[in-house]
């Protein structure tokens, strides 16, 4: 009897994630942010990395106001092209500027993000 009830159990549920979600870009939320434009998928993913990169400049030695604003700019854009660690790792930033962890943590999560875009380019 213990057996049916395990075969017929609700399985756990893991979250509402799928497999392209567990890549630092979510090329399925990507090529729908796209319509499927492989062209403007590599340019947008350009541009984001650049402005990744340019808003971690800029957060260095800023004052809180700034590094927060930059953080909620930057949670903004990794969001739209499904670079939702970016985005979290922003988020956290954004909510306190002055923990150190939190800015290598979103460093981290960029060139995670920047290594990735690298590779899809090869």
């Amino acid at each position: 009897m213990a057996a049916v009830s395990i075969a017929f159990s609700t399985p756990e549920a893991t979250g509402n994630t799928c497999p392209s979600q567990a890549r630092p870009i979510d090329l399925v939320h990507l090529a729908s942010q796209t319509m499927g434009d492989k062209g403007l998928e590599i340019e947008v993913m350009d541009m984001f990395s650049r402005q990744a990169r340019r808003a971690l400049q800029d957060m260095a030695g800023a004052e809180t106001a700034k590094v927060r604003a930059t953080a909620h700019r930057l949670k903004g854009a990794a969001a739209g092209i499904g670079a939702f660690r970016v985005s979290r790792a922003a988020a956290m930033v954004e909510e306190d500027a002055t923990d150190p962890a939190r800015l290598v943590a979103l460093s981290a999560a960029v060139v995670e993000a920047e290594n990735f875009i690298l590779t899809l380019g090869r």
